[in-house]
C-alpha cells in the first residue's frame, strides 16, 4: 500500500518553524526563529524581529523591536536598529530608530527619535529628535532637536535646537537655537539665536541674536544683537547692536549701544546712548557720537561728538555740546559752556 506522507511532512515543517534555533544551547534565552528572524525571549544575542528581555547583557544586534524592563548591565556592546522600548527602562550601546521609555540610555549614540518622560542620555552623540521630561544629555555632540523639561547639556558641539526648561548648555559650540528658562551657556562659539530667562554666557564668539532677562556675557567678539534686562558685557569687540536696562561694556565697540544707565569701552566707534554715564578707559578713543549726562573721556581721546550735561575729554578732536564742556588739550578756552570745539 502507498504510505501517506503529506500530513507528516507538514508537521515536520511546522515543528522546524516553531522550534528554537540550533544555537539555543549557546543562547541565554529562547529563540523562536528561522535563522535570526522571529521571536526572542530572554538575553538572545542576535535577532531580526521581536525580542523581549528583562535586562540586556549578551545583546549584540536587534533589527526590529527590543523591549526591556531595565537598562543594560555595564558596558553594553549591542545595538538596536528599529525600536528600543523600555517598560519602563531600556538602552543599548547604539540605538538607531525610535527609543521609548521612562528612561533611555545609549552608551554610544542615539540616532533617530528618543522620547523619555524622565531622562535620556547618550555617551557619544545624539542625532535627530530627543525629548526628555526631566533631563537629557550627551558626552559628545548633538544634532537636531533636543528638549529637556528641566535641563539639557552636551559635552561637545550642538547643531540645531537645544532647549532646557530651567537650564541648558554646550561645552563646545552652538549653531542654531539655544533656550534656557533660567540660563544657557556655551563654552565655544555661538552662531544663531540664544536666550536665557535670567542669564546667558558665551565663552567664544557670538554671531547672531541673544536675549537675557537679567545679564549676559560674551568672552570673545559679538557680531549681531544682544539684549539684556540689566547688563551685558563683551570681552572682545562688540559689532552690532547692544541694549541693556542698566549697563553695557566692551573692550571695543563698533555699532550702536543703548543703555538705561551707563556704558563704556576702550575703543568705541559708533553711536552710544547712556542717559547717566559714558566712559572711555585706558587711553582709548571715541570715534562717533555719545549722548549721556556725563561723557567721561578723562582717560581718552574724543574724535567725534558728545552731547550731555558735562563733557570732559583728555584730548578733544571734535565737538562737545553741553552745560559744561572741558577739553584738557586746549591751551586756551579749555572750559566752555554750551559748546567746545577743537580740531
Amino acid at each position: 500500500m502507498p504510505v501517506r506522507t503529506h500530513g507528516l511532512g507538514t508537521s515536520l515543517v511546522l515543528a522546524l518553524l516553531l522550534a528554537p534555533s540550533s544555537t539555543r544551547a549557546q543562547e541565554p534565552g529562547i529563540k523562536l526563529a528561522i535563522g535570526d528572524f522571529g521571536l526572542g525571549i530572554g538575553d538572545v544575542a542576535r535577532l531580526d524581529g521581536l525580542r523581549l528581555n528583562y535586562r540586556d547583557r549578551q545583546l549584540r544586534r536587534v533589527r526590529g523591536v527590543n523591549a526591556t524592563l531595565w537598562t543594560p548591565y555595564e558596558n553594553p556592546r549591542g545595538r538596536v536598529d528599529g525600536v528600543a522600548l523600555g517598560v519602563p527602562l531600556t538602552g543599548a550601546r547604539d540605538i538607531t530608530g525610535l527609543a521609548l521609555g521612562l528612561g533611555i540610555q545609549a552608551d554610544g549614540s542615539l540616532t533617530g527619535v528618543g522620547l523619555a518622560p524622565i531622562g535620556l542620555g547618550a555617551g557619544r552623540r545624539i542625532r535627530g529628535i530627543a525629548i526628555a521630561g526631566v533631563g537629557m544629555g550627551t558626552g559628545g555632540d548633538m544634532e537636531g532637536l533636543m528638549l529637556g523639561g528641566v535641563g539639557m547639556g552636551a559635552g561637545g558641539d550642538v547643531r540645531g535646537v537645544a532647549i532646557g526648561g530651567i537650564g541648558g548648555g554646550a561645552s563646545g559650540s552652538l549653531q542654531g537655537i539655544g533656550l534656557g528658562g533660567v540660563g544657557f551657556g556655551v563654552g565655544g562659539d555661538l552662531t544663531g539665536f540664544a536666550a536665557g530667562g535670567v542669564g546667558l554666557g558665551v565663552n567664544g564668539t557670538l554671531r547672531g541674536i541673544t536675549v537675557a532677562g537679567v545679564g549676559m556675557g560674551v568672552g570673545g567678539d559679538l557680531e549681531g544683537i544682544m539684549i539684556a534686562g540689566v547688563g551685558a558685557g563683551v570681552g572682545g569687540e562688540l559689532k552690532g547692536l547692544a541694549v541693556a536696562g542698566v549697563g553695557v561694556g566692551a573692550s571695543r565697540i563698533s555699532g550702536v549701544v543703548v543703555s538705561g544707565v551707563g556704558a563704556g569701552g576702550e575703543e568705541v566707534r559708533g553711536f552710544i546712548v547712556a542717559p547717566a554715564y559714558f566712559k572711555i578707559v585706558d587711553g582709548g578713543t571715541l570715534r562717533g557720537v555719545s549722548v549721556s549726562a556725563f561723557n567721561d573721556l578723562r582717560q581718552g581721546t574724543q574724535r567725534g561728538l558728545t552731547i550731555g550735561l558735562l563733557n570732559i575729554a583728555d584730548e578733544l578732536h571734535g565737538l562737545q555740546l553741553g552745560l559744561l564742556n572741558i577739553a584738557r588739550n586746549k591751551r586756551s578756552f579749555s572750559v566752555l559752556p554750551l559748546v567746545n570745539y577743537h580740531r
